[in-house]
């Protein structure tokens, strides 16, 4: 019943869509941009099996987060970006996730773009690929979240941390603008905040899973192409996914940074 709410929603124009999806009009999207701090977030019912039994002992190497993203399901609608946006007010032309389309024609010529990030959809084709297009897909891109993290070794304040559960994330208090995590993230999902004037990045949506639940940008994929969970629960989804005959690969591994976020479907012409 919702995938079929969600197709009759896509074949009407894709600005519409997120706005409805923002809005809260499309099935499974309630939960998905509460703004941090705009409510009591444990109001929300649990999504993320036993977090809450924590008790505040949150920070537990008995979890072992991870990141999926299916390249298979994603329709570049751009509704991850605009609930990231919207969660956390990032600036204008700066972007904590954000979707690339890669397009090949029959040459085997590949063109990448990501016009806003991503965040008004792919509604325009592009005009300048001279050639028949073979094929068009869509790669989201976002923390690795790196078990052997560059941004932690080079920060020279400490201002970059790892939690024992595995979440690289940003003291503001410390941070500099040095730049030097900016530089080293193999990934590039790291930017100078404009208006905070500290390093900036997405955390997977930290504030939300420790009260758990799931990021925004999960909650909110109509497709759900983006998956998240404990890979130390054996009932989770990913753990499921993850243990399966999929084909399914992080990016740069020759890196040895060890990403928790996975693709499933990634292509050879993802950069």
């Amino acid at each position: 019943m919702m995938m079929d709410v969600i197709e009759k929603e896509l074949s009407q124009d894709r600005r519409a869509f997120i706005k409805k999806v923002l809005g809260g009009t499309i099935a499974g999207s309630l939960l998905l941009v509460i703004p941090a701090g705009a409510m009591d977030l444990s109001a929300i019912p649990e999504q993320i099996p036993g977090m809450r039994a924590d008790k505040g002992t949150f920070i537990s190497k008995k979890r072992r987060f991870a990141f999926i993203v299916d390249i298979t399901r994603c329709i570049g609608c751009g509704s991850c970006c605009v609930a990231d946006k919207n969660e956390y007010q990032v600036p204008d032309g700066m972007y904590r996730t954000w979707v690339e389309r890669y397009i090949i024609d029959d040459h085997d010529n590949v063109f990448v773009d990501s016009p806003n990030g991503g965040l008004d959809g792919y509604q325009e084709p592009r005009k300048d690929i001279e050639n028949p297009v073979r094929d068009t897909f869509f790669v989201p891109k976002l923390c690795n979240m790196c078990e052997h993290p560059s941004c932690v070794q080079v920060c020279p304040v400490g201002a970059t941390y790892q939690t024992d559960d595995g979440f690289v994330l940003i003291d503001t208090k410390r941070c500099v603008a040095c730049g030097y995590c900016v530089q080293a993230c193999p990934y590039s999902v790291r930017f100078i905040n404009p208006e905070t004037k500290t390093a900036d990045k997405c955390t997977w949506c930290y504030h939300r899973v420790r009260k758990g639940l799931l990021p925004a940008c999960v909650n909110v994929c109509p497709v759900q192409a983006r998956k998240f969970g404990d890979l130390n629960d054996k009932e989770s989804e990913v753990y499921k996914i993850l243990h399966q005959p999929h084909v399914v690969s992080v990016l740069k591994p020759d890196m040895g940074n060890k990403p928790a976020l996975h693709y499933v479907g990634l292509r050879r012409e993802v950069v």
